[in-house]
């Protein structure tokens, strides 16, 4: 097993250099689900562009994708098909103008949307895309009213209270609602059929005691009514501006920039307008090739996967002076933001972080500034304009620490659990962004691992004792931006590890005792996506290299030598990667629990690489 091991990592190595390009990053599809190809059709097509040949590509890879059923999918073992997903691309095909009507995989998807409740039953996200269009009333969407986004940060409840994500997508949303707009033109397809009859909506006493918070702040804004209704136009455009990248995209995400183009229409700008031109450019760079054709990505993942690809080369053994590190190096240092973001109201610190797409430059966040940390600080020992940057970059992870001890990923103290309860789907994840045992554990590793602390530090300390107090009562912990048990617990396990917590204390020996009880007969590990949905674990009928990755690297954290079930696990990993199953791939990545999985293609390389690399240096 031991040449096994050396010659799969001395493989995964050389590809790695091959694939790594010029200016020294790597490139791997986002892959992220049918969304951003369906709407980016229908955004061609509403524009009135000259875009066939990308039309009709993305019209290729949605018929690759539909199921035998005739729905579309967030991952491979949702039982029968997503509703909004399919909802999405139904209406995406008939928009194309490129699909018959009565095509029978139409036909099959138009009868699992009537089956299913048609579109009431669709996600927020949807309903809204195709309000915009037509096809669903406004008044069965977001009760609220625009002037919310006036209420002072003084006031006990407001729109600086959201996370990042939720603000980015709250205001072009505000602004459609409140203009009511639609945009039809010659080839929008008529669908309100699906939509099925509604009675009023109905809301939760939570949600009311919400709404009633939001009406007693603006009721107490000084102004008349029209003023007050002009200012909070005014506030949303320009804040939609002010968060423009480089490439004319609205904080470097499809999903944001696409509404932000309708809101902007919605506001009097014509689609010809040089901002609209230079958002639909930005969207159209994020094209991308798959097995199954081109995607639009939602947000290109070049520092992300350059920077945990480095940090693993290095962890194989690959020397910080090796061209392949300094070309690698280099291009992350160019990454690293100065500029001031919506992160700065919470915290004094002053900019240091990293941003996931290379478009990213004023929308850090927790994790990838610590992916980027850990693959500069073997430079930086030796290189003092790189430790500068290194410095900075840990200054502003300990700055975005929140008060309860844990990591948030964007911005710190957005944790009001009421608005868990804003009028849109997914908002107990979205609307806030709270400490995850996740990125906690990744923090107190890269803390522990490259920056030499222990539990004696007080922020590392109260890292520790919140995420002792976030373990599950069967072991785990709940990973958000990874699927998802297995990935929350190998983040709490080596965090807590890597600061100096003994592999006798009891929450680690739970964990383990959970790791091992969970593990396949193949010897590997595979967790649905499920798990984000159920918030239980659910486990997969097969295993997958990163989570297999992931509950090894655990085990043998915790282990002062091989044990039956870690030697297993290894088997299957080198199975995993070198045997005819090599190539299956499954989301082990969320963006948004319940509707946004995605495919990184890079952790088929990343987490082996760090896991066998890791059993070889302490089991040699």
């Amino acid at each position: 097993m031991k040449k096994k091991i050396e010659s799969t990592i001395r493989n995964m190595i050389s590809d790695l250099q091959r694939m790594q390009r010029g200016d020294g990053h790597w490139s791997f599809c986002f892959e992220n689900g049918e969304m951003t190809d369906a709407y980016m059709i229908i955004l061609l097509r509403t524009l009135a562009g000259d875009e066939d040949e990308l039309v009709g590509q993305l019209v290729d890879r949605l018929w690759k994708c539909q199921s035998r059923k005739g729905t579309w999918k967030l991952f491979d073992d949702e039982k029968e098909g997503n509703l909004s997903s399919t909802i999405e691309a139904y209406f995406a095909l008939r928009f194309s103008g490129m699909v018959n009507g009565e095509d029978k995989r139409l036909l099959r998807a138009k009868r699992f949307i009537e089956k299913n409740g048609g579109f009431h039953k669709a996600h927020t996200m949807t309903k809204f895309m195709l309000a915009v269009h037509g096809q669903y009333e406004w008044k069965h969407l977001l009760p609220v009213p625009i002037e919310f986004l006036l209420l002072p940060k003084t006031f006990p409840l407001n729109f600086w209270d959201l996370s990042s994500y939720a603000r980015g997508h709250l205001v072009p949303m505000l602004v459609l609602k409140d203009q009511k707009f639609t945009i039809k033109t010659s080839s929008t397809p008529q669908i309100q059929d699906l939509s099925r009859a509604v009675k009023e909506e109905s809301y939760s006493e939570r949600e009311w005691r919400l709404f009633s918070k939001m009406s007693e702040g603006i009721q107490s804004l000084a102004g008349l009514p029209s003023q007050l209704h002009q200012q909070a136009c005014q506030f949303a455009l320009e804040y939609m501006l002010q968060r423009t990248e480089r490439n004319g995209t609205y904080l470097s995400y499809f999903s944001t920039t696409f509404y932000m183009i309708y809101a902007m229409l919605a506001l009097g700008y014509k689609k010809d307008d040089p901002i609209i031109v230079k958002a639909l450019h930005g969207l159209k760079e994020m094209a991308c090739e798959t097995k199954k054709g081109i995607h639009i990505q939602n947000s290109p993942s070049s520092v992300w996967d350059t920077a945990l690809i480095s940090y693993a080369l290095q962890e194989a053994g690959v020397d910080a002076n090796e061209d392949i590190i300094q070309k690698s190096v280099d291009y992350l240092l160019k990454q690293q933001h100065f500029k001031y973001g919506d992160w700065a109201i919470e915290t004094g610190v002053k900019p240091g972080g990293w941003g996931f797409s290379k478009s990213n430059s004023i929308h850090p966040d927790v994790d990838d500034t610590m992916a980027a940390l850990r693959a500069i600080t073997y430079s930086a020992a030796g290189n003092p304009l790189i430790r500068q940057s290194w410095d900075r970059g840990v200054e502003w992870v300990f700055g975005m620490q929140n008060r309860d001890g844990g990591w948030p990923a964007f911005e710190k103290n957005k944790t009001k659990s009421i608005l868990t309860s804003f009028p849109i789907d997914g908002a107990e994840a979205a609307a806030i962004d709270s400490s995850t045992p996740d990125l906690t554990g990744r923090a107190l590793e890269f803390l522990g691992r490259r920056a030499g602390l222990t539990t004696e530090h007080p922020q590392v300390k109260k890292g520790v004792e919140w995420l002792k107090l976030m373990q599950k009562d069967d072991g785990s912990w709940y990973g958000r931006w990874g699927v998802c048990y297995i990935y929350g617990t190998w983040a709490a396990i080596t965090g807590m590890k890597a600061v100096g917590v003994p592999s006798s204390d009891k929450h680690i020996q739970k964990a383990k005792t959970w790791l091992e009880s969970i593990q396949r007969k193949d010897g590997g590990w595979g967790e649905s996506c499920y798990s984000d949905q159920e918030k239980t674990y659910v486990p997969l009928p097969f295993s997958t290299p990163s989570q297999t990755a992931w509950a090894l690297e655990s085990l043998i954290c915790i282990e002062d030598k091989p044990t039956p079930a870690m030697d297993l696990g290894i088997m299957a990993l080198l199975e995993l990667k070198n045997g005819a199953e090599a190539s299956k791939a499954y989301p082990t990545g969320t963006g948004l629990p319940g509707n946004f999985y995605i495919h990184y293609h890079s952790y088929q390389w990343i987490w082996p690489l760090i896991t066998l690399s890791r059993y070889k240096e302490k089991f040699r």
